[in-house]
């Protein structure tokens, strides 16, 4: 099996470049797995920026709403997506002035509201949702299907381990 690595010649370096030959297997892998996130996800942020005039936090917060059509309370995206939920409040602010989510107030809670996607938000998402399959496709269609599974059963080894420490961790 043929191992790609990083040559100094490369225009662009990236964050494998940083390991040398003599670091060990852990560090040289977990340098790979981020570079290989942040050039999947640089080139997704740029085609949703250049098709779509949108960026990444806008289509991950469309997407969570999507899979709840009745909406979700801005703690609850806030906690789906890993992010604060001042992050959540601006990017609801801009797809709300963009007609592509509302705000139902929640009648027990005046302070709280749920947010869904309007129709408009629905039809919005969908054509990026399309595209998005398709870059993804694109980005991983010339792998083999055996080092395709391969790759996803060794990451979710990996996730298994990460949790199961993670969760050690906080005991």
């Amino acid at each position: 099996m043929t191992i790609l690595t990083h040559s100094s010649d490369d225009a662009t370096p990236d964050l494998e470049s940083r390991a040398g030959p003599n670091d060990h297997d852990d560090l040289r892998l977990w340098l790979r797995l981020l570079t290989c996130c942040n050039l999947i996800e640089g080139d997704i942020r740029s085609k949703l920026r250049t098709d779509f005039e949108t960026t990444l936090p806008r289509f991950d917060l469309m997407a969570q709403l999507l899979r709840v059509p009745e909406g979700m309370k801005m703690s609850e995206l806030s906690r789906h997506m890993m992010v604060t939920n001042g992050n959540i409040t601006g990017i609801t602010d801009q797809l709300e002035k963009e007609g592509l989510v509302e705000r139902i107030k929640v009648a027990s809670d005046r302070r709280s509201s749920i947010i869904r996607l309007t129709p408009k938000g629905k039809r919005s998402f969908k054509r990026m949702a399309d595209a998005h399959e398709q870059w993804i496709r694109g980005l991983f269609g010339s792998l083999s299907e055996h080092s395709r599974q391969a790759l996803f059963e060794a990451l979710g080894e990996l996730k298994l381990l990460a949790q199961t420490r993670l969760q050690s961790n906080e005991k």
